[in-house]
Order: structure tokens, then C-alpha cells, then sequence
């Protein structure tokens, strides 16, 4: 929640990827320490970046913007993806 204008740039494709990233990584995480359905996962991930798009509302000098939260979406599956994926190749 740091301002804009402070904000590190984390990878040189922009905030969309970093969102991405984020969210991609970020869900295999969840999965791998908690081992919960797919389904809450998405829930709870997907209700993660909402609200902190909703977040950054009440922030100084930040915007929400739902392209960040399509981004997050689209990281969410495929951490879910990969880490079935993973999962496969790697059985408990």
C-alpha cells in the first residue's frame, strides 16, 4: 500500500506481470501448506485481490483498477494449473 510514485518496480514487464507473479506464486504457496480444495483456493485467493483493490481506494495516491484484478485471476489459475501440474510429477 506504499504510494505510487514509491512503488519498486519489481520486473521490467510492468504491474500487470507483477500482479500475475504474485498471484501465480502465491497460490501455489497456499496450496502447498495448507492442501485445500481448488475451489477455496480460487475463493480465497480471488477475494484477496479484490479487496485489495478495494484497498487502495482509500489509499493515497494509489488507483484500483479491475485489469489488476483480471491479472490476479489469471494467476490464480495457473497456480493452480502448475501446481497440479506439480502435484503430478511429485506425488505426497
Amino acid at each position: 500500500m506504499l504510494p505510487q510514485d514509491k512503488v519498486p518496480e519489481l520486473t521490467p514487464f510492468g504491474d500487470k506481470s507483477n500482479h500475475f507473479l504474485a498471484f501465480a506464486v502465491l497460490t501455489i504457496l497456499l496450496l502447498h501448506a495448507y492442501h485445500i480444495r481448488y475451489r477455496f483456493t480460487f475463493a480465497w485467493m480471488l477475494f484477496y485481490g479484490i479487496f485489495i483493490e478495494i484497498s487502495q481506494l482509500f489509499t493515497v495516491n494509489r488507483c484500483s483498477e479491475l485489469l489488476d484484478v483480471l491479472a490476479d485471476t489469471i494467476g490464480i489459475v495457473i497456480g493452480i494449473v502448475l501446481y497440479k501440474i506439480i502435484e503430478k510429477f511429485y506425488p505426497k
